[in-house]
């Protein structure tokens, strides 16, 4: 097995192993740490030595070998007796149990706060870096490090028994799941660092635990059914996300033959189903938004005004100043690009965007729609200058090009 093939087999692993170790263990900081020294084992072995049978039980076996040594690292200041009891360590079989969603409720326990939550859940369940959560977040790197160290050490001392919630303790965790798998989902779908545009295996694990949460604890949740269909819509997307020679290409200029039709009838179906409900949610929303693209069988038919009465309804359920990028998009094509630029003044100032890419690159597109290339240059070389993904630079850099050429 190729070391790229290891690496994406490890990153679907993790939250397994790490499940496991909680589960047995406790000690969540520790189990982290456990789980990270057996996948780099795995990584150095596996790809000389090939892949084990059970490479999940291999990689919890020497997790817990490694949890071990933690515990007994510790033992000279603490209790003794607790040492000796997580080191035994059984000689049979590892349960063939999924604890991801287990661990995915606990790291989004009501006793953190909303901050804490969904990063550390982005942390333990999707396996992103520090700085891929900072940049999802828009704050500094050493601000998310320190938010995500405070979390770990809230779940030790609270003692959260390693175990799905009951039901009305569901409800309390249920936004901050929603928007972790959300926030996985789209570091898989445009990853914000990177040679790459996509990492497959995070988009692909946001759906499964989606379709888990929805199957096993929440089949009638309309916004858990909006964020699984809105999920599905948007990966439809992928394989025309990127042409022949690697570059990116806009979704108007997609083949859109390449789009997954399956995906698109599964997600089209399911957010019909919710659509009717009696109150709809900021995820439903975005998949109807997602469902219309779909419908157009070429960038011309897409039906813009309902797009943009789809925003306009989104962005009343909270201030967003990514949704009012996209909103400007959607006005610029339905009354022109003048409209949109003057949208995107009432979010220039906006602090979460001050280091985001995106803002500048919404505006070049307007300003060359609007037939000011010098302007549009301008701002797609300040988009390139900020984004951390290679292949968004290539593009921004591109664009930019086009214009002066």
């Amino acid at each position: 097995m190729t070391e790229q093939k290891v690496e994406d087999l490890l990153r679907e692993l993790a939250p397994q192993v790490l499940g496991a170790l909680v589960r047995r263990y406790g000690h969540f900081d520790a189990a982290e740490d456990a789980a990270q020294e057996a996948s780099l084992a795995a990584a150095l072995q596996w790809p000389v030595d090939g892949v084990p049978r059970e490479p999940r039980a291999w990689l919890i076996r020497v997790a817990s070998r490694k949890m071990i040594d933690i515990l007994r690292s510790e033992q000279a200041r603490r209790d003794r007796e607790v040492v000796a009891e997580a080191t035994r360590v059984p000689a049979a079989p590892v349960e063939a149990e999924d604890d991801s969603l287990v661990l995915l409720y606990m790291c989004c326990h009501p006793e953190l706060p909303p901050a804490a939550q969904v990063p550390l859940t982005l942390r333990a369940v999707g396996g992103l870096t520090t700085a891929e959560i900072a940049h999802a977040f828009l704050v500094p790197e050493p601000t998310m490090a320190q938010r995500i160290s405070r979390a770990k050490q809230r779940i030790k001392l609270s003692g959260v028994p390693f175990r799905l919630p009951a039901p009305e303790d569901r409800d309390l965790r249920r936004d901050a799941v929603l928007q972790t798998l959300y926030l996985i989902f789209n570091e898989g779908y445009t990853s914000s660092s990177g040679p790459g545009l996509h990492r497959v295996e995070l988009s692909a694990e946001a759906i499964r635990l989606a379709r888990m949460a929805r199957q096993r604890e929440r089949p009638d949740d309309a916004e858990v059914t909006g964020l699984l269909a809105l999920m599905l819509l948007t990966d439809a997307r992928r394989p025309a996300r990127i042409d022949a020679d690697g570059a990116l290409v806009p979704m108007a200029e997609q083949d859109r033959s390449l789009w997954n039709r399956a995906a698109i009838e599964e997600g089209t179906d399911l957010i019909t189903r919710v659509m009717s409900a009696e109150t709809l949610g900021p995820y439903q929303i975005q998949a109807a938004i997602a469902a219309v693209h779909a419908e157009a069988a070429t960038a011309d038919d897409t039906d813009w005004p309902q797009i943009l009465a789809l925003y306009a309804l989104l962005e009343r359920m909270g201030a967003n100043p990514v949704v009012t990028l996209n909103r400007a998009v959607a006005a610029a094509m339905v009354h022109g690009p003048e409209a949109g630029l003057a949208l995107l003044a009432t979010v220039a100032a906006d602090p979460q965007l001050a280091r985001d890419h995106r803002l500048d690159a919404v505006r070049g597109h307007l300003f060359e729609l609007a037939g000011d290339p010098g302007t549009a240059v301008a701002h797609y070389r300040a988009a390139a200058s900020r984004t951390t993904s290679r292949l968004e630079q290539r593009y921004l850099t591109a664009r930019a090009a086009r214009l002066t050429g």
